[in-house]
């Protein structure tokens, strides 16, 4: 988070010092801070993980709103058509997310994706209850949240 805020900052001094106050000049400032602190994160420590962060934060992005897309196509389609193809279950998924956080944000991302919803943690932290709208194959289904996870967590730790 401390890359983030100097990266920021350094936008925000960009946009000033230029005097051009639009969104492509202050995309511009991100990147060119960017740079800045890559040239710099081996010198200070609360900076040493934030260039590898932000290409894999992009990176979650574009995963995540591919997979969401995905899921409203696949929920769509099975709401519209007479023959429902959904076979809703609810599965034990065990976590790789060992913080309180961490476990949050899985659960979270995971509610996000239309088709599947946390319905509790087990009481020692190590697993979600999830309940998914189409449970044809499980393993499938494990695959899919273990991959949704693991690139979360790239991001975050």
């Amino acid at each position: 988070m401390t890359g983030l805020f100097w990266n920021l900052l350094l936008a925000t001094c960009w946009v000033f010092l230029t005097g051009s106050f639009e969104v492509l000049n202050y995309f511009f400032g991100f990147v060119i801070g960017f740079l800045i602190i890559t040239l710099l994160h081996e010198r200070v420590p609360a900076l040493k993980r934030y260039p590898k962060r932000l290409p894999r934060f992009f990176g979650f992005l574009g995963f995540f709103l591919w997979e969401l897309v995905l899921s409203n196509i696949k929920v769509a389609i099975d709401i519209v058509t007479p023959p429902w193809h959904m076979r809703p279950g609810v599965l034990r998924y065990e976590l790789a997310a060992k913080t309180d956080l961490e476990i949050t944000l899985v659960a979270n991302f995971i509610s996000l994706t239309p088709g599947t919803l946390v319905l509790d943690v087990s009481e020692d932290k190590r697993a979600l209850f999830v309940h998914a709208m189409f449970l044809h194959d499980e393993a499938e289904v494990l695959a899919d949240l273990k991959e949704l996870e693991y690139r979360l967590l790239k991001v975050i730790r």
